[in-house]
């Protein structure tokens, strides 16, 4: 069953809007760039008391998707260049940070060969503070072909092909 990508984007956005908000202000004029999506998460421990914190943990996402007819290497080059321009000066290390990854989605009704091996090959990881103390970054790339219903993504993004492999089924099921 082959899906309508711009339905498909809307189902997305819907499931990315639980969790995430969805910024669809000053997106780049240049760039097929839908929405980026913000995930803050902050853990704390304490112990009988607030002003007695023993814990701290810190987790963040900046999700930028990108949706078009077709992507070649050169697109795929620019949003992911884009994505770490934008992102990395949003994150802000410090002791109780964990991680903020950087993630590109694609959504596309085809990929040329070059592009998925920029997607699938595409690596980048950040280390702030010594030995990663104040946390670090990584770069998730996902291509999801809405026409064949198949998923790439490089290997910091497995998770993703999990996400996108439920919203598959769950329209499916509709």
């Amino acid at each position: 069953m082959a899906f309508d990508r711009e339905e498909f984007l809307n189902v997305v956005e819907d499931s990315y809007s639980a969790y995430y908000n969805i910024i669809k202000e000053n997106l780049p004029q240049k760039l097929p760039m839908c929405f980026r999506a913000d995930y803050f998460k902050r853990e704390e421990r304490y112990l009988l008391m607030k002003s007695a914190r023993y814990y701290g943990n810190e987790m963040n996402e900046y999700v930028y998707l990108f949706s078009d007819v077709s992507f070649d290497r050169s697109m795929v080059d620019a949003c992911i260049r884009f994505a770490l321009e934008d992102g990395l000066p949003r994150v802000k290390p410090h002791k109780e940070h964990q991680f903020t990854n950087i993630k590109t989605v694609f959504l596309a009704d085809h990929f040329e060969e070059e592009a998925l091996k920029e997607i699938k090959n595409r690596r980048f990881r950040k280390s702030y503070g010594f030995l990663s103390l104040e946390g670090y970054s990584d770069l998730v790339t996902t291509a999801v072909d809405v026409k064949e219903e198949a998923i790439w993504t490089n290997p910091a993004g497995r998770d993703m092909k999990k996400y996108f492999t439920k919203l598959f089924s769950a329209q499916k099921k509709k």
